[in-house]
């Protein structure tokens, strides 16, 4: 169902059963897969791909111009996966040629009013933007994250699997997988027990993961403390991700315990 008031490009590519509300627009290169609900007032525009069953809300503007002044309107693209909810204000831009060209999000998400998504990021799956959160350009945010409210992620910042950020942190540092960090400005406050229940992982590899969390932040010195990591502790499934995570290449320094 399409209300009178909406102006849809005649090339955009829409499901019959999506449904666009009152005084929405919708571009030429839109894709919008099947039981989409976009409410009213709804920019859409650029190379955009949505799928299924979305639920868009008032006055969120997706696919248009990246805030980047290096942008000169090359052709880039917009992708979002199924089940999400963009709740009112939020704003997702798609990726430029220097970040790959790409903008791409999950399913399974929840963006609160008036989160933003910079252009080149990565967003995966049953992730949570709490009310106010923008990640700048570049940003890889892994499954299974939730960011508190207005908290802001920095350029080129990765927040690991399952992670969970408190509110009104500035993330400025790469945040391991399954850590939780809070903070003016983010420092590591531990493992997010809280999220490793909710999600059933085993009490025996949540203390496993904890034991090896002690040891890798014992010092600031990860080199040599990962070095020493013992090899049953380095073998471990959970434990092995977050080492693989904090040796791969990487614009951002480690998020620690230790203030600086």
């Amino acid at each position: 169902m399409i209300h009178k008031t909406a102006v849809i490009d005649p090339k955009a590519n829409l499901h019959r059963s999506v449904k666009i509300g009152p005084f929405c627009v919708i571009g030429a290169n839109v894709e919008i897969d099947e039981n989409t609900e976009v409410q009213s007032h709804v920019s859409i525009v650029g190379n955009t791909k949505i799928g299924k069953n979305n639920k868009i809300y008032p006055y969120a503007s997706i696919g248009n111009d990246p805030q980047d002044l290096k942008f000169q309107g090359e052709k880039t693209k917009l992708e979002i996966g199924n089940n999400n909810k963009i709740r009112e204000y939020v704003t997702i831009n798609p990726g430029t040629n220097g970040g790959g060209g790409l903008t791409k999000v999950g399913s399974h998400c929840l963006f609160m009013v008036s989160a933003h998504i910079a252009h080149d990021c990565v967003v995966g799956d049953n992730v949570v933007l709490a009310n106010n959160v923008p990640l700048a350009g570049h940003a890889h945010i892994e499954d299974n994250v939730i960011i508190g409210g207005n908290s802001a992620v920095q350029q080129f910042t990765r927040v690991g699997r399952f992670a969970m950020i408190g509110g009104m942190c500035g993330v400025v540092r790469d945040i391991i997988p399954y850590g939780i960090a809070h903070g003016n400005r983010s420092v590591l406050q531990g493992i997010n027990l809280i999220g490793l229940r909710r999600k059933n992982i085993p009490n025996q590899d949540i203390m496993i993961l904890s034991e090896a969390y002690k040891e890798i932040f014992k010092n600031e010195n990860l080199t040599e403390n990962l070095n020493n990591l013992s090899n049953d502790l380095r073998k471990h499934e959970l434990v092995n991700e977050v080492i693989k995570f904090i040796e791969k290449d990487k614009k951002r320094p480690i998020c620690t315990p230790f203030l600086r």
